[in-house]
């Protein structure tokens, strides 16, 4: 059985988003002469808003023979079911590993590592991994 669940795209990344793409724009129009000259001048200036890109566009979560697999641009990595010990619903981790673009996710406790996900739906998410590990602590 493979589930695959959206992230929440809700929130002020969003505005994040569409700040950095607009900041090229806006500093090629203040010097548009030297820009035109020197286009590779702007590249510094893109990068940051690929990988906004990429992190909005692919972050998700499935569930898939056991595993529970999460992928946020490039941070992406996968947990066994059968070890996550707590699950924290409608909470917001500010440090650690967060393949989440949304506040009021899930913190999920496996071994002495957590991860922050934000599902579109956390109760949908939560049922189903206490389906397959029954013995999971929800708080």
């Amino acid at each position: 059985m493979m589930k695959i669940y959206q992230a929440n795209k809700k929130g002020y990344f969003r505005f994040l988003l569409v700040g950095a793409a607009l900041l090229p724009v806006i500093i090629y129009f203040t010097d548009t002469r030297a820009f035109s000259e020197k286009p590779y001048m702007l590249l510094p200036l893109l990068v940051p808003v690929i990988l906004l890109f990429w992190i909005y566009f692919s972050t998700a979560y499935k569930i898939e023979n056991g595993f529970f697999h999460y992928q946020s641009g490039p941070l992406k990595g996968k947990i066994e079911i059968g070890k996550i010990s707590e699950i924290r619903k409608n909470k917001t981790l500010w440090v650690g590993i967060k393949p989440a673009i949304a506040s009021n996710g899930i913190i999920i406790k496996h071994g002495f590592d957590e991860v922050y996900i934000s599902p579109e739906s956390n109760d949908e998410l939560v049922g189903d991994l206490l389906r397959i590990n029954p013995e999971i602590i929800v708080r």
